[in-house]
């Protein structure tokens, strides 16, 4: 059995006008949304991890305000930091790369600006965990959802 190796990554939750920043992936015949983010280069701190993977992923520049959660990979091979980042008001997200894959590898097609209306619930459900609900307009939303047990 191969030795364990731990990554750990680091992302950045930006909103603007309700809507949330994320990257659209296509990977092993599945299409999906996430955070920017990936993994943190040794002697990086997370705040700069999120802040590189935030340029090279959607070509905006950030700043952060404050993290909003750590959690564990299923697999206990390492964290997931997310960081609400402000962005400056006039920035344009592009399509940004992965370094770490070649050109023919490269998953991103696309990062859009959507509101949470706007996504699956699995896409859903992963903001949910990294911290959206420590966001104020996103935790009113939070307290408005049915808190219905079904039997």
């Amino acid at each position: 059995m191969g030795k364990i190796v731990r990554r750990d990554r680091a992302q950045a939750l930006v909103i603007k006008n309700d809507k949330i920043l994320l990257v659209k992936h296509r990977m092993r015949g599945r299409e999906f949304y996430c955070l920017p983010g990936g993994g943190v280069e040794k002697g990086e701190t997370y705040e700069q991890a999120a802040l590189r993977e935030l340029k090279e992923e959607s070509l905006v520049d950030g700043k952060i305000v404050r993290k909003l959660s750590v959690q564990y990979k299923p697999d206990n091979r390492g964290e997931v930091h997310t960081f609400l980042v402000e962005t400056e008001d006039d920035a344009v997200p592009g399509i940004g790369t992965d370094p770490e894959l070649s050109a023919e590898e490269q998953s991103i097609i696309g990062v859009e600006w959507l509101s949470f209306e706007e996504l699956g619930e699995a896409d859903k459900a992963y903001l949910w965990s990294s911290g959206l609900n420590r966001v104020d307009f996103f935790h009113e939303k939070l307290l408005q959802l049915e808190n219905k047990i079904y039997k």
